[in-house]
């Protein structure tokens, strides 16, 4: 009796463990799924952004700029360019991305008022964006490979079904200590995302406010990043967007933060 108890006692760990084994494995694969479909959406892609950064006492900013982004390798390497028309303070300014999927991105950003290209360090991507509320790194994206992944739960948001991931930074990072991620289980992009600090206060949350259907692709075209903390909030809406363009590699130089490609950016 004692033997056959032991037994089963033994069973029971094994599935408890294969069950947690199983359940990080989906993890990691969910996330990098999520991470696909939201940032490596088809080869390449362009798109006239609008973006509302709201402060804590209801003063509203706003800025206007497209966005190009090419893969390199699907899953990895990828280039951004950014170029802003409005509003004048910020008229000609552009921003480059080199990202490489071990995090180790090469970023630049143009400054016509002193004509000065300032390459962006490592330890800046965490800053602000053109003063809104989406950082740097928010822009080009955090690779899913350098977070732990745990497996929580499934849920359901606005009548959505989602799994709920729970990621923790390798690497002691400065943009969150955890971040619990609200996955759409028909197109894997991210509904929600929760950025908690080191003492698990909520800091940020980023919300998709609208998914459209682009060329077969799920885009979320209305996307809204509030701090929690500070208050206040911005909200970026794509319009204008094509995916598989053919865009030339040649165009994430040093040379055309200066003289943008024109070809790619309407007036």
């Amino acid at each position: 009796m004692f033997t056959r108890n032991l037994t089963k006692l033994f069973l029971v760990a094994i599935l408890l463990l294969s069950a947690s084994f199983v359940s990080a494995q989906d993890a990691e694969e969910i996330m990098k799924k999520s991470h696909m479909a939201y940032f490596y959406a088809a080869n390449d892609g362009v798109a006239e952004v609008q973006m509302s950064i709201v402060n804590n006492k209801g003063k509203e900013r706003n800025r206007e700029f497209t966005m190009i982004r090419m893969d390199i390798e699907d899953g990895g390497n990828q280039k951004y360019f950014t170029y802003f028309k409005k509003p004048s303070d910020v008229s000609r300014t552009t921003f480059m991305v080199h990202k490489t999927a071990d995090g180790n991105d090469l970023r630049w950003i143009y400054v016509p008022s002193i004509d000065l290209i300032k390459p962006i360090s490592a330890d800046d991507k965490n800053s602000s964006f053109v003063g809104s509320d989406f950082s740097y790194e928010d822009v080009s994206g955090r690779h899913w490979s350098e977070d732990t992944h745990t497996f929580k739960a499934e849920e359901t948001i606005n009548g959505k079904a989602v799994y709920v991931i729970v990621s923790v930074p390798k690497v002691e990072y400065k943009g969150f200590a955890k971040k619990v991620s609200y996955i759409d289980k028909e197109n894997m992009l991210p509904l929600k995302e929760e950025y908690f600090d080191k003492k698990d206060e909520l800091i940020r949350e980023f919300t998709a406010e609208k998914i459209e259907d682009h060329g077969g692709v799920p885009t979320i075209t209305v996307r809204k990043m509030t701090d929690v903390k500070k208050g206040g909030y911005t909200t970026v809406t794509f319009s204008e967007i094509t995916y598989d363009v053919g865009i030339k590699e040649d165009i994430f130089t040093e040379r055309y933060l200066k003289t943008p490609p024109r070809e790619y950016i309407s007036k």
